[in-house]
């Protein structure tokens, strides 16, 4: 098994750089955005259009009749309303807007380029502290939204457009872009922003709103240039001329045509890209692309042609690096890339990349959290239940695989994340998502990634236990296979597979298994220590509870296994098993036959010592505890509580054992009516917690709320008092402690007072006669 290889690592104690987040930089404009314009610009023409000269006349542009430049707001610098214009003749067609730059004005050929080198796999070294990773502290605020994170600009060519895209912008309609005043007779001005929106035509040889500006300045006969400058930049089709007319009176605006003509030539072009894409040898599909990024490029930032741009991006394995700096320089031209262009641009600025990846993360972990505190109590619907391939279904875990893709420097990093707040945090559930993306992207067949994850096989392994919540004999013997296979100079694959068994899954399934084997040992009479896979399962569970240790020291070696563990706390174990065994066995035997027998209920010392001083008894202890609750056994659980109260690192009361048990807790509702064992639940178990742990006292209050209607009055007054929140109590607590005070406000409302019980009269009907039976 050979270790997975990454990236270089960062600087000693500089986790995260100051991120080259995209922004509004000058320097950041594409070739030709601001430049020089050339007063004549080449015409693009289709075949056989002939070739116009430029009038050199200033006319006066109005709102001619239908057909005329100005309708529907196109007017061009005059804005004014001309009778002669109303009454000029013949057919005049509008400029297309902005479609003009889908036309080639250069017929050369595309040339045939050579092939695209692949990027090797960097080398992976684990780091500690401030050198573990990329990734910023969770609190810190991200630069970047989620809406941002799947290609937010790859939009359909028919689809919503930006705020800045006008609708018929063509030349003639560019006069009236924002800045400039239309319409009130006053001459207006281009802004800047328009300016620059449609300086890349010029570089394509089309006119634009500058040049009509010009025309119209330097003419004479305005109303003949405006027709001049339509028909050279319409659509240049000789049976338009007599067609047009048509649409005029069925009081169909030329914008409407035009645009429709625009969004149709550029639906075509989409789907010739992408066929270019997908057709032919790879060297000669990419030098297509490549060229006609070239030649297109200087239109990215025109809303209505930047799709086609983005879409020719999208499909080079490889952008060259100026327009990645470009598109990088620019928010909004980084918010419009596909993420197969992102990923171009993370692979090489870590902490953008960290940027991205922060909310998403953060969004995780607050699912896990609020999945634990969830107002359902069930057995079968808990924490556990979704299976992995359902939960790799989650909208983090996709949206992260589609991050990644097939860049293996990118996985990584997103690793070097988990990696480094797993550390920082000890929460768990880093430990989850490291497993649940390596398995997504098994699910997609990602072969570059899953070849070079050492721990790949493993996990794939592990899965299929947890899907069926136990671990045989076969697949153990795979996993020890795995881990017997870790040669030497490869120890450091223990610590991704330690962060592995971390994830809860697997420590669930390892547990239960192992709760599992102790019974059946006993029914087999068999030690603990002779069972192998039994001694396996514990090897797997110290591996997995050791992983913050292990990537905190550095030192990857699996953890000594305690001996009194396998040698006096299992068999101490399996003799409460016995126990409840004998119980049951004498309860079910005739009354002539049974003897006064009494469920033992002193708790042997060294039972309370293993759970306070020993974290893998502990483990196994609390998930003995959650399998006598399933089963109901009442005597076995109030002789076990009191050992729960000091536990190793607090582990009884975590949220997850604590969530368990609660949705366990369930199946005894009836055994709530009884003082005692209220008594010994919450005052003996979970209020000596909930003062210095509100998440304990969280899911006190999710037990009353499902269990309130069983508890005997003054029980529920007393615990009401007891779990009332403080000044500092969280918004979690004070709101289910409201819906717990309004669950009893209903409860009392339903129960009639004593005062109305006595004042119902007895119902007494009289009975009626009927006669005696005839004497024979």
């Amino acid at each position: 098994m050979s270790a997975m290889h990454l990236g270089p690592p960062p600087a000693p104690n500089q986790l995260w750089v100051e991120p080259q987040h995209p922004g509004n930089q000058n320097a950041g404009q594409p070739a030709g955005g601001t430049g020089a314009r050339r007063s004549s610009p080449a015409r693009a023409r289709f075949p056989g259009a002939a070739r116009r000269r430029r009038p050199a006349r200033r006319p006066e542009a109005g709102p001619g009749r239908p057909g005329g430049a100005a309708q529907e707001g196109a007017a061009g610098p005059g804005g004014g309303a001309s009778p002669a214009a109303r009454a000029s003749p013949g057919p005049r067609l509008r400029a297309v807007s902005a479609g003009r730059g889908t036309r080639r004005s250069s017929r050369e050929p595309l040339r045939d380029v050579g092939g695209v080198s692949g990027e090797p796999a960097g080398g992976r070294t684990w780091r500690r502290g401030a050198e573990a990773g990329g990734c910023r502290a969770s609190g810190a605020a991200p630069r970047a939204g989620l809406a941002e994170l799947e290609g937010a600009g790859e939009r359909s060519a028919g689809g919503p457009r930006g705020p800045g895209e006008r609708t018929a912008a063509g030349p003639v309609a560019s006069a009236a872009a924002p800045g400039e005043r239309g319409g009130d007779g006053a001459p207006g001005r281009v802004g800047t922003g328009a300016s620059a929106l449609f300086a890349g035509l010029q570089d394509l040889g089309v006119a634009n709103g500058e040049d009509l500006k010009e025309t119209l300045t330097n003419c004479t006969e305005p109303l003949k240039a405006i027709e001049q400058f339509q028909t050279e930049n319409g659509v240049l089709l000789p049976s338009l001329q007599s067609a047009l007319p048509f649409l005029d009176l069925h009081g169909t605006p030329r914008l409407e045509f035009h645009q429709s003509v625009f969004d149709e030539l550029r639906d075509k072009l989409l789907e010739r890209v992408s066929a270019i894409a997908s057709e032919g040898k790879a060297e000669e599909r990419y030098k297509k692309l490549e060229d006609l990024l070239e030649k297109s490029f200087s239109l990215v930032k025109m809303p209505s042609l930047q799709p086609v741009v983005m879409c020719v991006m999208k499909h080079l394995p490889k952008v060259p690096e100026k327009k990645l700096k470009l598109v990088m320089a620019d928010r909004e031209l980084y918010r419009a890339c596909a993420v197969e262009v992102k990923r171009q641009i993370w692979q090489d600025n870590q902490a953008l990349f960290g940027d991205e990846v922060s909310p998403l993360l953060k969004q995780y972990i607050v699912e896990k959290e609020s999945a634990l505190f969830s107002t359902e109590l069930s057995v079968l619907h808990n924490f556990f239940s979704p299976s992995p391939k359902t939960r790799r279904q989650g909208e983090v875990v996709q949206r992260l695989t589609r991050m990644v893709g097939r860049n293996v420097k990118l996985y990584d990093m997103v690793l070097q994340f988990l990696r480094t707040l797993f550390l920082r945090t000890r929460n768990v559930h880093y430990c989850t998502l490291r497993a649940e993306l390596l398995m997504s992207l098994h699910d997609l067949d990602v072969g570059d990634i899953c070849s070079v994850d050492p721990c790949h096989k493993f996990t794939w392994c592990l899965d299929a236990c947890i899907r069926e919540r136990f671990v045989d004999s076969k697949r153990a013997r795979e996993l020890q296979g795995f881990l017997d296979g870790v040669k030497k100079g490869q120890e450091q694959v223990l610590g991704d597979l330690s962060m592995i068994l971390c994830d809860p899954f697997a420590i669930n399934t390892l547990s239960l298994s192992t709760v599992k084997h102790l019974q059946e040992l006993v029914g087999q009479e068999v030690l603990p220590r002779d069972s192998p896979d039994l001694l396996l399962l514990l090897r797997l569970l110290a591996l997995g509870q050791g992983a913050w240790d292990m990537i905190d020291s550095q030192v990857f070696k699996e953890p000594k296994m305690e001996v009194e563990l396998v040698t006096r706390f299992l068999p101490m174990l399996m003799s409460f098993v016995v126990d409840d065994h004998t119980f049951n066995v004498d309860q079910k035997l005739p009354a002539e036959e049974k003897a006064p027998v009494t469920y033992p209920n002193t708790l042997p010392e060294s039972f309370t010592k293993f759970l306070q001083e020993q974290r893998m008894a502990c483990e196994v202890g609390l998930y003995y505890v959650l399998h006598i609750t399933k089963q109901r056994n009442k005597n076995a659980l109030l002789r076990l509580l009191p050992g729960l109260v000091e536990t190793f690192g607090d582990l009884a009361f975590g949220d997850i054992f604590l969530h368990l048990l609660t949705g366990s807790l369930a199946l005894l509702a009836d055994e709530f009516a009884l003082e005692d064992f209220c008594n010994s639940l919450f005052d003996g178990f979970l209020l000596t917690a909930s003062p210095r742990k509100e998440s304990v006292q969280r899911h006190a209050l999710r037990l009353l709320l499902h269990l309130h209607h069983r508890v005997a009055p003054s029980k529920l007054e007393a615990l009401q008092k007891a779990l009332e929140p403080t000044g500092q109590s969280g918004e979690a607590v004070k709101e289910l402690y409201s819906q717990l005070g309004e669950k009893l406000e209903q409860l009392d409302h339903r129960k009639p007072s004593p005062a109305q019980a006595a004042e119902t009269p007895a119902l007494e009907l009289p009975l009626p006669a009927v006669p005696a039976p005839a004497v024979l």
